[in-house]
């Protein structure tokens, strides 16, 4: 079974295209939506004991939590100690049920792939790109995103260009969902092609 990692900075397209991949047949694993379900359920007590106050109404307040650790490195591993575990049981409960259902190729939806070490558990790199003035038009088109924040989060963030340098495929999202959808589609066969020839 191929497991294709995707990923790409903020703007770039990459729920779209992860749907693309869905809408072929491929299973998709959404390491974002995961998180959100963790914050909902069994990352609850654990978050609530190690941040005091972040629990409202049975979930983790996001608001609240990032207030105690953003801009605090300790905070911050802190948590991603309690949540990335967890994520990787769910991650792996996820490829051993695609596995039992046949599939040959899954999708491992991880906006942090690089910035987190993901290339390792993936076999092949998707990067979605567009154009820097395409991403920056419509990053700064959602509700409550400024300028400050869109630059913060790119801070954060593998450079674009050093995430093409290291994309086994690249797809370019700038060209339209026509072209985006025919190269998921180019990637798939080229993808099932080298597991044919194995």
């Amino acid at each position: 079974m191929i497991r294709i990692g995707l990923t790409g900075s903020i703007g770039m397209g990459k729920s779209t295209t992860a749907e693309m991949f869905a809408a072929r047949g491929v299973p998709v694993h959404d390491a974002d939506a995961c998180v959100h379900a963790l914050y909902e359920g069994r990352a609850v007590p654990l978050i609530g004991d190690a941040f005091p106050g972040t629990i409202v109404d049975g979930r983790v307040d996001r608001t609240r939590l990032s207030k105690q650790v953003l801009g605090n490195p300790e905070a911050m591993k802190r948590l991603e100690e309690i949540v990335h575990p967890l994520v990787r049981e769910e991650e792996q409960t996820f490829l051993d049920l695609a596995r039992l259902d046949g599939h040959s190729v899954v999708l491992m939806d991880i906006p942090l792939l690089f910035e987190t070490g993901g290339e390792d558990r993936v076999d092949v790199v998707v990067v979605v790109t567009a154009d820097a003035d395409i991403q920056s038009a419509r990053v700064l088109s959602r509700d409550g995103m400024s300028e400050e924040r869109f630059q913060a989060i790119l801070q954060k963030q593998v450079p674009d260009a050093e995430k093409r340098k290291r994309a086994d495929y690249l797809i370019d999202t700038g060209l339209g969902l026509e072209a985006a959808d025919k190269r998921v589609g180019d990637i798939l066969e080229q993808i099932r092609n080298r597991q044919t020839k194995r």
